[in-house]
């Protein structure tokens, strides 16, 4: 059986969808890995170190997808990648489902069997295999590490010769990954931490870290949803949510925003405000900015200034640190490639499965979801 990598041709994407450690594994399995040429550059990993583990390279994407059962992707494929494809293979990518209904058609009119990576399901099974959650690992690292840069501030409490420095003070709305993952990076730099969720699971979390959860009084006991996921608030609730983060938020220096819902905008957690009550200099990183933005002033892309705040509208924050989220991105795509494959190197999709079913969108040459 052969699987094939493409090379991504999306702006700013410098990730791979498998690396030279997971390709030498499936080698190893009998499955043929064919490399679209320079797939790996920009991400750290050179066509030679693919060829080393037993990867065959192709010139162009044509040569790389055709006669392959599974093709892979980071990013969801192009018009003219879907027209590549075998009928009767896979594709394995991020779909954002629901958003891009043509490309879902074109898929089922070709007769792939798409998987979008945003279905994995939240079980104990599937858990190696869900991207979005080691990919929110390295944006929660990556938002503080580019909130500081932008700072005029230290983190960390400082003794110079110029006297003491007090320690910055980092805001964090969310405790899912990435929200942790903020908090723990946050705290290593040496900035006061404080983090808020309405989930009340997350409390415990956030000072396992040693950051300080506020806000007891917005929690709700049926905030999330069986997923794992925070749930929509009601106007009550959401009202409430706003209460607590005006009443803090005008304390701190550096404000990480990491609040999503599954499948609906980002929640608007700032008002422009709120704003206005922020210290001068004040940083926010929104890490929602690719769902529409936390912050109302977000501009998805940008770094813009509202008085005296800095709002930064990252977008695929992981594709800046392309080696490390490639490593995990290729892990989670392993896993799921072993579910996938039996002993005898043939592919399942199961629509029945409890895993690729729920991330089937296209099947049978139909559309799903």
């Amino acid at each position: 059986m052969q699987v094939a990598v493409l090379k991504e041709s999306a702006a700013r994407e410098n990730r791979v969808a498998l690396t030279p450690d997971t390709v030498a594994r499936l080698v190893k399995s009998k499955v043929e890995v064919v490399v679209q040429r320079g797939a790996g550059d920009r991400a750290g990993f050179p066509d030679a170190a693919y060829t080393a583990v037993g990867a065959r390279i192709a010139d162009d994407a044509a040569a790389t997808a055709g006669g392959s059962a599974v093709v892979l992707k980071v990013q969801p494929p192009t018009e003219g990648e879907v027209g590549l494809m075998d009928a009767g293979s896979a594709l394995v990518s991020l779909l954002k489902p629901g958003q891009h209904l043509a490309l879902a058609q074109r898929l089922a009119e070709r007769k792939v069997d798409a998987l979008a990576l945003e279905l994995v399901p939240r079980i104990t099974r599937a858990q190696s295999m869900d991207v979005l959650s080691s990919q929110s690992t390295v944006a929660g690292y990556k938002a503080v590490l580019l909130g500081a840069a932008a700072l005029g501030k230290f983190l960390p409490m400082l003794t110079t010769a110029a006297g003491n420095i007090q320690p910055a003070r980092a805001f964090i709305i969310g405790a899912g990954v990435s929200g942790l993952q903020a908090i723990a990076t946050a705290r290593r730099l040496g900035a006061v931490v404080s983090a808020f969720d309405i989930r009340p699971a997350a409390r415990e979390q956030i000072e396992s870290l040693g950051a300080k959860a506020i806000g007891g009084e917005a929690v709700s006991t049926s905030a999330e949803t069986a997923g794992g996921y925070a749930r929509a608030q009601t106007e009550d609730e959401r009202a409430s949510t706003l209460r607590v983060i005006a009443g803090h938020i005008k304390d701190v220096d550096l404000v990480i925003t990491t609040a999503n819902i599954p499948g609906k905008p980002a929640p608007k957690l700032i008002s422009a405000e709120t704003l206005r009550t922020m210290r001068e200099g004040s940083v926010i990183v929104d890490l929602a900015a690719e769902t529409g933005g936390n912050c109302e002033l977000t501009r998805p892309g940008e770094t813009v200034r509202a008085g005296g705040v800095t709002i930064i509208g990252t977008l695929d924050l992981p594709s800046t640190v392309p080696y490390h989220a490639s490593q995990m991105f290729a892990k989670n795509i392993f896993t799921l490639l072993q579910h996938m494959i039996t002993k005898e190197g043939a592919l399942t999709i199961d629509p029945n499965d409890e895993i690729t079913g729920a991330m089937l969108v296209t099947h049978d040459g139909r559309v799903l979801r």
